[in-house]
């Protein structure tokens, strides 16, 4: 299965993250098959916080690709379109959670 992740870059305590598309069996910072944005969770003011190429992004989520959480959150944020197989699966975890 291939997913849509964050690989992570950086210092200690001073987090950068590319966000990649891999194989959900390869490590967290191993290879990974495609790379389609960053995202800086310490950038300050007058720094980029998220880029993300949202063609790749589009593509990739048309050919099946799974985004973790947090790289869903990002994707909403920046008014990425997800496919309506994604947001069925969303959709039964948020009614599976409130029963």
């Amino acid at each position: 299965m291939v997913k849509i992740r964050l690989h992570r870059f950086g210092k200690k305590k001073q987090p950068f993250y590319r966000i990649v598309v891999a194989n959900s069996t390869t490590r967290r910072d191993g290879k990974y098959i495609d790379l389609i944005g960053f995202y800086n969770p310490v950038a300050l003011s007058n720094q980029e916080k998220v880029r993300i190429n949202k063609e790749k992004a589009e593509s990739w989520l048309q050919k099946g690709a799974w985004p973790t959480d947090t790289v869903l959150a990002l994707f909403r944020k920046e008014n990425i379109n997800l496919p309506n197989f994604i947001l069925k699966k969303i959709k039964n975890k948020k009614s599976n959670k409130n029963e």
